[in-house]
């Protein structure tokens, strides 16, 4: 049987390529990613007062397609008008609150701490993602020749960047950085540092600066080292702007500190995603009494995955 053919739509940030990506990897179809792209002054209009028209996103040249799995805001129209001119049956699934009627779509997926409802709405706990544990178990070994070659353990601090929430300002690194060192002197730990593509790169000179040449800090955005990292680490501390890169650690089973900062705006959707992790017993906030602890891994892309498959086939 010839597998299903998919188009992703998303804006382009690696948040949204991961979730989109994972997706439609766990529903096993062939697919090609896609820019979406508005044109002129739409770019600045909600989805809700947006006509769904070709003229209001510059054209995406796909026609043979089965699925369309879309991301964030400026995604919404694209894939409502290519299911609409459609010739054919497609399924469309959107990733996060579309804000506009439900309806459009066959599937919404979206997190808990979104409060969304609806006979088509999937929700799941955390962000759904690219990785899998088979990906995270070959990469095992790459950062063999990075890490510094004693008996420590590893403990691996995975930075986010600054949002409208968050600020990566030098006074909440360093908070972060002394309430960590504390952890890693007492359990004689390495800390290997991983940046994401939104980490400034000042934060990862001070990191370099603050720790020194007897931990190892990744200076450029390695998915490698960022797989590897999650495998042969202890513990994992994960900065608390980064609800997909939680998540994404949640698959490990490992122990998760959240690294906390302090909100410039109301963040009350990130505090409830924190609660929800840490009534599960995934994480606890970086600087809390020391402890080991064990949860079952978070695999909701798959689970996902598998209730939009059923559906599909029925």
């Amino acid at each position: 049987m010839n597998k299903l053919k998919g188009i992703l739509l998303t804006q382009g940030m690696h948040g949204m390529i991961s979730q989109v990506e994972g997706l439609a990897k766990a529903l096993d179809i062939d697919f090609t990613h896609h820019t979406v792209e508005p044109n002129n002054f739409w770019k600045m209009i909600p989805p809700k007062l947006t006509p769904i028209s070709q003229s209001v996103y510059k054209k995406i040249n796909q026609s043979d397609f089965n699925v369309i799995i879309s991301c964030g805001r400026k995604s919404v129209i694209p894939s409502i008008h290519l299911k609409n001119i459609s010739k054919k049956k497609v399924f469309n699934i959107h990733i996060q609150d579309p804000k506009v009627d439900l309806n459009n779509f066959d599937f919404i997926i979206a997190p808990e701490h979104d409060s969304l409802k609806g006979q088509n709405v999937i929700t799941t706990k955390g962000a759904i993602h690219y990785l899998t544990e088979n990906e995270i178990f070959k990469n095992k070994d790459y950062l063999r020749s990075f890490i510094k070659k004693d008996e420590r353990k590893i403990c691996t601090l995975i930075l986010g960047g600054p949002t409208k929430y968050y600020d990566y300002t030098l006074n909440n690194m360093e908070n972060i950085f002394s309430i960590l060192n504390e952890l890693l002197k007492k359990n004689n730990f390495q800390l290997v540092v991983i940046p994401s593509m939104r980490t400034p790169k000042s934060s990862i000179d001070y990191a370099t600066k603050y720790f020194g040449e007897n931990h190892t800090i990744i200076n450029n955005v390695d998915k490698k080292a960022y797989l590897s990292a999650l495998s042969i680490s202890e513990k994992i501390v994960v900065t608390c702007d980064s609800s997909s890169m939680i998540s994404e650690a949640a698959l490990t089973g490992k122990p998760i500190y959240v690294a906390n900062i302090t909100s410039k705006k109301n963040d009350k959707r990130f505090k409830k995603f924190r609660n929800l992790f840490r009534e599960l017993n995934i994480t606890r906030n970086l600087g809390e009494k020391e402890e080991n602890w064990w949860y079952q891994k978070l695999d909701e892309t798959n689970r996902v995955a598998q209730i939009i498959k059923e559906k599909i086939n029925s």
